[in-house]
């Protein structure tokens, strides 16, 4: 463990910008939505009719998880209840991000021809986390109990969050191990939470409680906080850690540096014909994601469209709700309220994509992968062309899956598909400029400053929090106007209008067009 300390102290100051963004965001979110599930039902009558009209949608107790009780708090964490999914994410990438990625750079080498124990890369990692998701849990309980809320209900949702972040933190830490590759670990973890994730949406909607059980997720819901809290569920979740953990320390210690316990898969001894463009690389290297992500919008898709219905029938009734959601929806149809609202949602999410493939030129660059290629007959242009493509288009493959599977689901639910489908497909897709605003801000600091790309990822959190809590909280008409979101017709049923649509994607085009030429100009490397 010799070096661990000073390992943790580099991770603090690296991740300086992007760690301390991501834990206020998360630990947030349930008191806001707290905040304005009190305001907007404000007597024990009307929290018990919210209550018991979601509670009935087996598509939103899939989405979100069973009710536990009528209360305000109890209501914010419910609707709060994908928040630690994300938390189970952001701990899972970081945790390969200073383990699997060091050691495929090099950078975990070159340290470790000083006086750096084996095991201090790993452990520093763990560390991190572990502090992350305490300072996460730590706000939390701060804000329910600064709000009036009981201080067990606030500790059973900040250590039930904390202890789902840290198995996938641990979940991290073992597919670090199994392979060589940085790509190849964040596959295995985000395909071990989707899992998770899946088995808890399954066992709470179709009654087979037992799949909720195999699930962090489902731990940390049955702790109940706000309703009679229940502690030992929480043993399962530390259990689960300790054991991925020594699993993670064990695999270590039987595999070479930079090498990984499952044998890499070797190709063939020439590429084939098709493999011989830049265009053809970026597919290789893009196809994973694309598919990954096609495939989870068009589940999420397919629960939301289901859920639509029944959540207007429940918003219709409600004057506050509905002005609320009329400021993230805009359209006179309760339920095309509900959809165009979870549509923004998903654009964000589609950016995160888009984000994510467009700094993947970053990482090829930082891995010095890059480099050969731009040494041979291609030219650099060509070269960020064909990753491009996949920043730019691979969000709109993503968006149509998605406006297809809602459009369907929720046209099956109302007995109107083609008159739906159409619409809905609209929708999904009209959020493409903003997504895309925010693929060009990713290649135009690539181009121009690529030490600061994570400021990509903090533009994308900050307009997640515009949109998530800004029409709770009453933010005035400027902040909102700061996400490009906010700018979007809203779809379906709201006006169409074609100049902010023009405008995002010039902006996004100009910021492209800047880090193609700011890539041209400097060093590689």
């Amino acid at each position: 463990m010799t070096g661990t300390g000073s390992l943790v102290r580099l991770i603090l100051r690296r991740d300086r910008l992007v760690l301390p963004l991501w834990v206020l965001l998360l630990a947030v979110l349930p008191i806001t939505q707290t905040a304005g599930i009190a305001e907007l039902y404000p007597t024990e009558r009307g929290l018990r009719e919210f209550a018991a009209s979601f509670g009935a949608n087996p598509a939103l107790v899939a989405m979100y998880g069973p009710f536990t009780h009528w209360n305000a708090a109890a209501l914010g964490v419910w609707r709060a209840g994908f928040t630690p999914v994300l938390l189970g994410l952001a701990c899972l990438l970081t945790v390969v991000r200073h383990t699997r990625v060091e050691e495929e750079t090099g950078r975990r080498e070159l340290l470790g021809s000083t006086v750096l124990g084996r095991q201090a890369g790993l452990s520093a990692a763990l560390a991190v986390a572990a502090s992350a998701n305490l300072a996460v849990a730590l706000v939390l309980l701060v804000s329910f109990t600064g709000a009036g809320y009981p201080v067990a209900g606030a500790l059973a949702t900040g250590l039930g969050y904390a202890a789902t972040g840290m198995v996938f933190a641990a979940v991290g830490a073992v597919a670090a191990q199994l392979t060589e590759s940085a790509g190849g670990a964040r596959a295995i973890g985000l395909s071990a939470l989707g899992v998770a994730y899946l088995a808890r949406m399954a066992g709470d909607s179709t009654g087979a409680s037992w799949l909720s059980w195999l699930s962090p997720f489902g731990w940390s819901q049955r702790m109940r906080p706000f309703a009679g809290e229940v502690w030992w569920p929480l043993a399962l979740s530390l259990a689960a850690v300790v054991l991925l953990s020594l699993a993670a320390y064990a695999l270590a210690g039987r595999r070479d540096l930079a090498a990984g316990v499952l044998p890499p898969r070797l190709g063939p001894t020439d590429a084939a014909p098709g493999f011989g463009s830049p265009l053809a690389l970026a597919w290789r290297l893009h196809r994973g994601p694309l598919l990954g992500w096609s495939a989870g919008f068009a589940v999420f898709g397919a629960v939301v469209g289901a859920a639509a219905k029944a959540a207007a029938d429940t918003m219709a009734g409600n004057a506050r709700l509905m002005e609320m959601m009329a400021r993230l929806g805009g359209s006179a149809n309760v339920a095309d309220v509900f959809v165009a609202s979870v549509l923004s949602i998903f654009g964000m999410g589609a950016a995160g994509y888009a984000v994510q493939a467009a700094l993947r030129m970053r990482g090829e660059e930082t891995l010095m992968r890059a480099e050969p290629l731009l040494a041979a007959p291609v030219g650099r242009t060509r070269w960020m062309a064909g990753h491009l493509v996949f920043a730019l288009l691979g969000p709109a493959v993503v968006m149509l899956v998605l406006g297809v599977a809602v459009g369907i689901a929720y046209g099956a639910s109302t007995g109107d598909v083609t008159g739906r489908l159409p619409g809905v497909t609209g929708a999904a897709v009209s959020q493409l400029p903003a997504v895309w605003s925010l693929a060009g801000l990713a290649v135009a600091l690539f181009g121009l400053l690529p030490r600061l790309t994570a400021l990509a990822w903090a533009a994308l959190a900050l307009f997640l929090l515009l949109g998530q809590v800004g029409a709770l909280l009453d933010l005035p008409p400027a902040a909102l106007d700061l996400s490009p979101f906010s700018h979007l017709p809203k779809l379906p049923g709201g006006e169409v209008a074609a100049t902010p649509l023009l405008v995002l994607t010039a902006i996004a085009a100009a910021l492209v067009a800047t880090g193609l030429y700011g890539f041209r100009r400097r060093d590689v490397g």
